[in-house]
């Protein structure tokens, strides 16, 4: 019986793995979350106990995970939250909806250029 491996069809989906089947991106948030998580987890257990510890070293650790690990549309978290806060804070809730009618641009050129006729006309009388 023959043995079949998956090959995705999409290419640029397929991000390099460099150590333990991990991503750059992935090793450097958890070493980041291990160089936060551990001390913290030593300092909290020399003044309450272990599991104390232990949970507030997972809540400490856990933004640090999802910056590693969620991905949506192939776009990691802090791309997601950014386009989340512009959109919920820093642009305007109502965006009206405001189209430039071509016979309304034609018709105020139309109108411009009956004006320039009319000053250029006048220059020319006084001229004469």
């Amino acid at each position: 019986m023959a043995a079949y491996i998956p090959v995705p069809r999409d290419l640029t989906r397929v991000k390099s793995k460099i150590l333990f089947n991990l991503t750059k991106r992935q090793i450097i948030c958890f070493g980041i979350a291990a160089l936060i998580g551990v001390p913290s987890f030593f300092l909290i257990k020399s003044m309450g106990s272990t599991s104390l510890a232990a949970m507030s070293m997972i809540i400490i650790m856990i933004p640090m995970f999802l910056l590693a690990m969620y991905e949506r549309d192939g776009q990691p978290l802090e791309v997601i939250a950014k386009h989340f806060i512009e959109t919920k804070f820093i642009r305007p809730k109502v965006r009206p909806y405001q189209t430039d009618n071509y016979y309304d641009v034609l018709s105020r050129y139309a109108l411009a250029e009956k004006e320039v006729d009319i000053i250029v006309c006048s220059v020319q009388k006084k001229k004469k």
